[in-house]
């Protein structure tokens, strides 16, 4: 997994990751830059992108994209694809998660699946959970952050687009694509942002809100 994201980025040993979720966002030429000027960017689900002479808010770059079964897919998602990282979480797998590929899913667009093993079962110990026993498990942003963080350890960790870290008892999503759905029943996002709150408040993570 390791050696795939060194792959595309834009250089084997990033000093800097961006780890973008779809809460939206105002416009802010400072955080797009600051986004766009990471070594590897990460986006997650459904995500959006900026567009050509529309006001900056998240950047326009996209080196690897995780996402899982439930993905709403934009139009920024498959976009370029042949020079996009795909990789699929699927902690459903734990317990109902069928291992189908998705129908929708482009027949000539190869994907990598992320080992819960390696991914999703040490999360949830980090969080206090234990995915195999209870059906529940990190959001897909917070996968990605994690896989950001537990991947290049020394470098800058920028995250962005994390509603959960200001709001940890919300019950809805709101998403930048201008859909929204329900906090699944699976999720425990007051743990989430306890987690990714902990990493800013030791230095170790940059939120741009």
């Amino acid at each position: 997994m390791v050696e795939l994201l060194r792959a595309y980025a834009d250089r084997p040993d990033p000093r800097s990751v961006a780890v973008v979720g779809n809460q939206p966002l105002e416009p802010d030429p400072e955080r797009a830059k600051a986004i766009d000027a990471c070594d590897l960017v990460v986006r997650v689900n459904g995500f959006v992108c900026d567009e050509p002479g529309a006001p900056p808010a998240v950047g326009s770059r996209t080196h690897a994209v995780v996402f899982n079964r439930a993905l709403r897919a934009t139009k920024w998602v498959f976009s370029g694809y042949r020079s996009k990282l795909y990789l699929m979480v699927e902690p459903g797998r734990l317990h109902w998660e069928p291992e189908d590929i998705p129908g929708w899913w482009p027949a000539d667009l190869g994907f990598v699946p992320v080992p819960n093993t390696e991914v999703t079962l040490p999360l949830s110990r980090a969080m206090g959970l234990s995915s195999q026993q209870e059906a529940a498990w990190a959001t897909t942003g917070t996968m990605a952050a994690w896989l950001a963080r537990t991947s290049f350890p020394g470098a800058e960790l920028v995250l962005s687009g994390f509603s959960f870290l200001d709001d940890p008892d919300q019950t809805a999503w709101e998403h930048a694509a201008g859909d929204s759905c329900i906090v699944g029943p699976e999720h425990r996002i007051a743990l989430e942002g306890a987690l990714l709150r902990s990493w800013v408040d030791s230095g170790t993570a940059r939120f741009l809100r």
